[in-house]
């Protein structure tokens, strides 16, 4: 029984699932801020160049 216990206590599967959990939510978190920004840029940028082309080609 002590023996039994002693095996669970130094068993560290569970914590490196958990660092791993830890790790892919930090990514995802990075990979959101980064579309977000660049979705702002592309916004702006695609808005500037509609305006630009307001009017040219017109009769």
């Amino acid at each position: 029984m002590m023996n039994m216990i002693s095996k669970l206590i130094r068993d560290e599967s569970g914590a490196a699932a958990i660092e791993y959990g830890l790790i892919a939510g930090l990514i995802a978190v990075v990979i959101i801020a980064g579309a977000t920004t660049l979705g702002g840029t592309l916004n702006t940028l695609f808005t500037t160049v509609a305006t630009t082309l307001t009017g040219v080609g017109a009769p």
